[in-house]
């Protein structure tokens, strides 16, 4: 019963992302190299707010307080490193675009929560990603605040834990809008939808990437 749980649990955390990697990226070696400069930024940004954590424990001597200022650090770090992450892909274009040629029963309420927060944070980061990007592009810069501020919303929803209803609804919820924002910034539309789901195969091409990072076309 305890694999079946993991197995479960993991499926509902890292399914979602799992498929999109796999449908997604694992095709486009351009799309793996912009992926693991992501994940690197985003250690990156887990890395310092670690090191601050600790600065701030040391002096003040008090775990508990440090930690809501532990979580704002990490989210103003991660969409610091999130920008830098969009900085560096603009820089690298050209290069890019060359390169693309125990006896109780171990299910819980607590373990299925969070195994939802975990997928709801994943995909969150997927369309804050793109949103951020996409704002960065076009000089946007309520697009930015958007991002920053749902992403420091989502953190203070988690300290109502265990309180799932009021955390995980809310959390879920904005992982919905934020995803539908996502769609329609990447160009998506009820038709392309309905297109998707008739199943007609459309003309062979290569995959459009962001900005300049394009596969040129055939000659």
């Amino acid at each position: 019963m305890a694999a079946a749980v993991l197995l479960g649990c993991a499926a509902i955390a890292l399914g979602p992302a799992a498929a999109l990697v796999l449908l997604t990226v694992a095709a486009e070696p351009l799309l793996l190299i912009v992926l693991v400069a992501g994940a690197f930024f985003w250690l990156l940004s887990l890395l310092a707010a670690s090191l601050l954590w600790s600065v701030w424990v040391q002096l003040s001597g008090r775990e508990d307080a440090a930690l809501p200022l532990g979580a704002a650090a990490a989210v103003l770090l991660q969409e610091l490193c999130r920008f830098a992450c969009f900085k560096m892909l603009k820089k690298a274009d050209a290069g890019l675009a060359t390169l693309s040629k125990d006896g109780r029963s171990p299910l819980s309420l607590r373990r299925v929560a969070y195994a939802f927060l975990t997928m709801a944070l994943v995909l969150l980061h997927t369309f804050w990603g793109i949103i951020f990007f996409d704002a960065c592009e076009r000089r946007r810069a309520g697009g930015l605040g958007l991002v920053v501020g749902s992403h420091l919303l989502t953190s203070g929803l988690t300290f109502l834990n265990p309180w799932y209803e009021a955390s995980l609804g809310p959390i879920l919820i904005l992982t919905l809008c934020t995803g539908l924002w996502a769609f329609s910034t990447a160009g998506g539309s009820f038709h392309n939808v309905l297109k998707c789901l008739s199943c007609k195969q459309e003309p062979e091409g290569q995959a459009m990437l962001y900005s300049a990072l394009q596969v040129p076309p055939e000659g």
